[in-house]
């Protein structure tokens, strides 16, 4: 398996001057830090592919160890593109893909193993709440239908951790290609879904802490719940 950080975008809402994964958390570690804490705890990975753009160097600088893979169009494209140049390098493999600014209990990963393990692909979802700016989704026959933002009447929240199994990747690289440029990757997933049949299945990690980091009130909320 495969682990793809996607780090390319500016975050201008978060408004800081630097990547928004290298944001400091009141626990001493950045975002990213933490992530590939609990990831190296979980799992034994060959490498981790981390997507970058804005200010790059200041990320590779950071983590001098993991892999990296260069958007130039960052300004100009969203996740979908950013996603599909990780994607090509990892035809032959599954991959599990974080969004940079998602900050997470370590011990949620646990839940997912099972699902990477028998290679079904995921959603990682909160069903606790369904905010209107969040990526939402419904559910046909036990798997995802629908999933996007203007989604009506969801079940719950995507966090931002997503699994796709090596059976389907093919499928999902070439969604993701048909995407525009400001599309999220999501859109590529819903694509696959509608048609090539692609069974993606939602996980409820409502239990654990799981945020995204957008805006400075994300910040101070992550902060209160991640202080060691």
């Amino acid at each position: 398996m495969k682990i793809v950080i996607l780090a390319a975008g500016i975050g201008s809402r978060l408004g800081n001057p630097f990547p928004k994964p290298l944001t400091p958390l009141s626990n001493g570690k950045t975002i990213m830090g933490m992530q590939i804490e609990n990831l190296e705890d979980k799992f034994n990975v060959d490498d981790i592919n981390v997507v970058v753009g804005f200010k790059k160097n200041l990320i590779m600088e950071r983590f001098p160890n993991l892999l990296f893979i260069y958007n130039p169009f960052f300004d100009c494209t969203n996740t979908s593109k950013s996603l599909l140049k990780a994607l090509k390098k990892s035809r032959n493999d599954s991959v599990l893909w974080l969004n940079g600014d998602v900050v997470f209990d370590g011990n949620l990963l646990s839940v997912l193993q099972p699902l990477i393990d028998s290679e079904n692909s995921f959603v990682a979802v909160n069903t606790s709440k369904v905010a209107e700016e969040e990526v939402k989704y419904t559910l046909k026959n036990g798997y995802i239908d629908e999933l996007s933002k203007s989604v009506q009447n969801g079940l719950g929240e995507a966090v931002g951790i997503n699994f796709i199994a090596q059976k389907d990747i093919n499928h999902f690289i070439q969604r993701l290609e048909e995407c525009d440029d400001n599309d999220y990757f999501e859109r590529g997933l819903e694509i696959a879904i509608a048609q090539d049949g692609l069974k993606v299945s939602a996980i409820d990690i409502s239990k654990f802490d799981c945020m995204e980091v957008d805006f400075r009130e994300d910040l101070e909320n992550a902060n209160m719940l991640f202080k060691k």
